[in-house]
């Protein structure tokens, strides 16, 4: 098996999260500012668990060459792409104090604790499984967007966004990540009670990936009801 037949394993659970309202309201320029707020605190203490994550498969990791692995990842998430948040969201007027400061929302704390959990009680395959869809979805959203016709470059306060996950760094980082994956899994059968366990995994990390999308969605909603 690969990873297409982990997505193929839970395909419109994947259209949800690839397709979902707050991603088209990117592409057209109409989110809500607040939503867009909520969701760049929330992906920057997504992203410290994130790193978390791929300090654990070092740990779990069985010879040297396993260990070294993960290492340009944890590297790319501590020094570039953490960084890159941080200097990205001061542009929209939020610090790294703002963010350490705020709390952590329902769907941060599911996903991010699924996914370490995973790590935890599985090897290090269910972890690659689990942590995949970020990777590859942001990716394909990327490049979804980035062809898309409908797509508002012009003043499109939000576009920054899609060039960074359309942007050739990111690309290749996913299509390394997608490739280590596919080596990893290639020998377990699809319909093997090991392979269903690893679509299982995989369709639940989608699913904290709407999740994580819809909560910025929510986070307007509440704040109209409480104004």
């Amino acid at each position: 098996m690969n990873h297409q037949d982990l997505i193929r394993a839970c395909h419109q659970t994947w259209i949800d999260y690839t397709q979902h309202s707050f991603v088209d309201q990117l592409a057209s320029g109409q989110l809500h500012n607040e939503a867009y707020l909520h969701y760049l605190k929330q992906d920057f203490l997504f992203l410290k668990h994130y790193a978390r994550a791929y300090a654990l498969a070092i740990y779990k990791a069985q010879t040297l060459e396993e260990m070294r692995a993960p290492l340009p990842g944890l590297h790319a998430l501590i020094e570039n792409e953490t960084c890159h948040h941080m200097t990205y969201c001061a542009q929209w007027g939020l610090t790294e104090r703002d963010m350490e400061a705020e709390q952590e929302d329902f769907g941060t704390v599911a996903y991010t604790r699924y996914v370490l959990e995973t790590g935890m009680a599985g090897d290090l395959v269910d972890l690659y499984v689990a942590l995949a869809p970020c990777a590859i979805g942001y990716a394909e959203i990327g490049q979804q967007l980035l062809k898309d016709e409908r797509t508002v470059m012009e003043g499109n306060p939000y576009y920054s966004w899609i060039e960074l996950y359309s942007s050739d760094d990111f690309q290749n980082g996913a299509k390394s990540g997608m490739e280590r994956l596919d080596l990893m899994i290639a020998d377990t059968p699809l319909n093997s009670p090991r392979g269903q366990r690893l679509c299982e995994i995989f369709k639940t990390a989608t699913r904290m990936e709407v999740a994580f999308w819809q909560q910025g969605l929510n986070a307007v909603k509440a704040e109209c009801r409480s104004a």
